[in-house]
């Protein structure tokens, strides 16, 4: 399943690491795009979406509508 998600709280490569890390994390397999300059959050996963957005939110980031 691909997920793409707006994350206006995206500033620089360290959010981006950040992010990468924290769905690695609960799915290591997942294979994560983020696009700093246009905040966006690309994933595919085989894990829940709703999991997904949790994970991004514990580390700190805004998902744009959610």
């Amino acid at each position: 399943m691909a997920l793409k998600l707006k994350v206006p709280d995206i500033a620089c490569d360290n959010c981006a690491a950040k992010i990468t890390e924290s769905i690695q994390v609960m799915e290591p397999n997942a294979l994560v795009d983020v696009n700093v300059q246009d905040k966006t959050v690309t994933v595919e996963s085989s894990a829940a979406e709703e999991s997904i957005k949790q994970v991004i939110v514990a580390a700190g980031f805004h998902i744009e509508g959610y």
